[in-house]
């Protein structure tokens, strides 16, 4: 995994722009902390920090192909999985590769097959490509936004970055953000595209960018399809677990340490089982697993709907079952807390999120993971293909009309955002009307889903949250995994998101999917034998998060300072009268745990508009 950067400009010579080039790309050390270099030629400049995982000595970048009409410059980040396969199809095509990398077999496929290569890409990835030959650039994101780019266009220029702080770096871009970037930032939409500064754009999953003197234009070149599923349920199952095996038997592959996050739930148990299998095929080390808990999670621990069962009990019993080499990272109030970390975080996201802590925390869990491996497979985007979550099963949300996270919200102790807590300034809170904007990007999101003639009326409704988590609440999931493991310099692999298994399952019909009344039926009888039975039959938990008493208390403090500063930049946007009382009266009406999240979300603001110095254009 790596980032990279990059600027075009047909009106001007960027040649001498090498020393701008790298200072964009080095905001982006810890995406690559092992190599760094920039090419700059003609209108355009290309940047790359490299992580390095495969061929570590050939991946070098950014790589050119030299030719008599000019040269084709990769800026690549990502793994190829079918690299191997497509590699022996060129060769057989007569091209001579220098490296093994999977860098080398992603320039070689544009220069055989175009743009058009990516739809021949299992993987994970997000590239450039500028081809002199025509004056073109080329943009390409992953079917499912494993990897994050952005970019801006401002008349015959395009600027782009793994990360929007790339592109800030930039001297003709400030980070600005007006109505419409707090709308997003301020809610749970995800918007595909939107990436809130101003000006700023994310390439949509699935999506190429190709800007040349004939303009700039998007291209979608895969989405999720409507077919009808045919087969039955032995043969569903089989080809589920087949998929599976061999998805997994692909991301396995690395030259460098690797290991599996493991929570005891059933996602990453699967992942984790298949993974040990595969290694122990290719006789290769033990493998290595990582799981996360909280200081003093037992005394304080309540079920909440959302997290019923502890994991660290079923951490140990898949540790026990499949002998791996296993690190529990302890977290506690002041690794939440700290300065430090809190900044890393913020500073790996560019962007404050309503999810707090939670991104924090895994920022110090891929911190401990990192110390053993630098590539590790999780278990993202099981619930949204299988069905997992609550809201899938609750009549509730198939009645709402509005995307099932963001209801959810509303309805769970402890997730008010700072706007439904009524925080926000009370002019401010009108001109963003947050409400409406969240009911707009649900009309948006139906009106996408594909249709298969003849679905019946739950099929089809079912079809739609799925279509609506796999497409928004999956790119928050792979953002906070994307940017926390990066923040570590942690590579972070998702075997759920192969396209072949998904498109597969998502086509698969509602009865089918919960054939033995439970979530992600499919799922655990295609796995069945991997697992202990209180793993393979326990219920959804949610992503552990901090209960002790001592955080909310350490938040609360430090929103009282904020609200003291003179020169605190989000007190302008508050109800500063409103958020004292919550301080001042914990255990009120306002009770201080419906409400955490609120607070976080404070700070998180504060933070991070003073790091980005962010202007608010309203």
């Amino acid at each position: 995994m790596c980032g990279i950067a990059g600027w075009i400009d047909l009106r001007r010579d960027l040649t001498e722009q090498r020393r701008l080039l790298r200072a964009m790309t080095d905001t982006m050390d810890r995406r690559g902390p092992d190599a760094s270099d920039v090419w700059a030629g003609g209108h355009a400049g290309l940047g790359v920090r490299r992580l390095s995982v495969v061929d570590l000595p050939g991946g070098v970048q950014p790589m050119v192909h030299p030719s008599d009409d000019g040269p084709v410059v990769l800026a690549y980040t990502g793994e190829l999985f079918n690299f191997v396969e497509l590699r022996e199809e060129l060769v057989q095509l007569g091209h001579r590769f220098g490296t093994a990398s999977d860098t080398e077999v992603v320039l070689r496929s544009y220069l055989e097959w175009g743009r058009d290569c990516a739809r021949r890409f299992n993987g994970m990835f997000a590239f450039a490509v500028w081809d002199a030959r025509v004056d073109e650039l080329t943009l390409i994101r992953d079917r499912f936004g494993i990897y994050p780019l952005h970019y801006l266009v401002r008349d015959d220029s395009v600027i782009f970055g793994s990360e929007s702080k790339a592109i800030l770096a930039h001297p003709q871009v400030r980070a600005t953000v007006d109505v419409e970037g707090l709308r997003e930032a301020l809610t749970l939409v995800k918007t595909p595209g939107e990436a809130v500064y101003r000006g700023i754009r994310e390439l949509p999953p699935g999506t190429m960018l190709c800007s040349s003197r004939a303009g700039t234009k998007l291209h979608r070149y895969w989405s999720l399809p409507a077919r009808e599923h045919t087969d039955d349920l032995d043969t569903t199952i089989s080809t589920i677990r087949e998929i599976l095996e061999d998805t997994v038997d692909r991301q396995v592959v690395a030259d460098v340490p690797l290991g599996c996050f493991l929570s005891g739930g059933l996602d990453s148990s699967v992942i984790t089982a298949l993974a040990s299998r595969a290694l122990k095929r290719r006789q290769q080390d033990e493998l290595l697993t990582f799981s996360v808990d909280f200081k003093d999670h037992a005394e304080h621990f309540k079920g909440d709907g959302v997290r019923n069962t502890m994991d660290e009990p079923f951490v140990q019993e898949m540790v026990r079952h499949l002998g791996t080499t296993h690190t529990t990272v302890m977290v506690g109030p002041e690794d939440l807390m700290s300065e430090e970390n809190r900044r890393a975080a913020l500073s790996a996201r560019d962007l404050p999120t309503p999810l707090g802590d939670l991104y924090t925390s895994l920022y110090v869990l891929s911190r401990g993971v990192r110390e053993g491996c630098t590539a590790a497979l999780t278990g993202d985007a099981s619930d949204e293909m299988f069905g997992g979550y609550g809201w899938f099963h609750d009549q509730h949300y198939r009645d709402t009309a509005m995307l099932p996270w963001v209801e959810a919200s509303r309805r769970m102790p402890g997730a008010n955002t700072i706007w439904s807590a009524g925080l926000l300034a009370p002019d401010l809170q009108a001109k963003l009307d947050l409400r409406s904007y969240e009911q707009d990007r649900y009309s948006e999101a139906l009106a996408e889903v594909p249709v298969l003639d003849g679905e019946a009326p739950l099929d089809r409704r079912m079809r739609e949250i799925t279509y609506f988590n796999l497409t928004r609440y999956l790119q928050i999931i792979l953002d906070r995994k994307d940017r926390m493991g990066m923040g570590a310099s942690l590579e972070g692999r998702v075997p759920f998101c192969d396209h072949r298994l998904v498109e597969y399952v998502f086509n698969i019909p509602w009865a089918m999917k919960t054939f033995d009344g439970r979530e992600k039926s499919l799922l655990r009888a295609a796995t069945a034998d991997l697992l202990p039975p209180s793993v393979r039959d326990r219920e959804k938990a949610g992503y552990p998060v901090a209960v002790d008493p001592a955080y909310a208390a350490r938040l609360r403090t430090k929103v009282a300072g904020i609200l003291r500063s003179s020169d605190s930049p989000v007190r302008e946007l508050l109800d500063t009268e409103l958020t004292q009382r919550y301080l001042d009266d914990p255990e009120g009406p306002a009770a201080e745990q419906a409400n955490r999240s609120s607070l976080e979300m404070v700070v998180q603001l504060d933070d991070w508009m003073r790091m980005y110095d962010v202007e608010v254009a309203l």
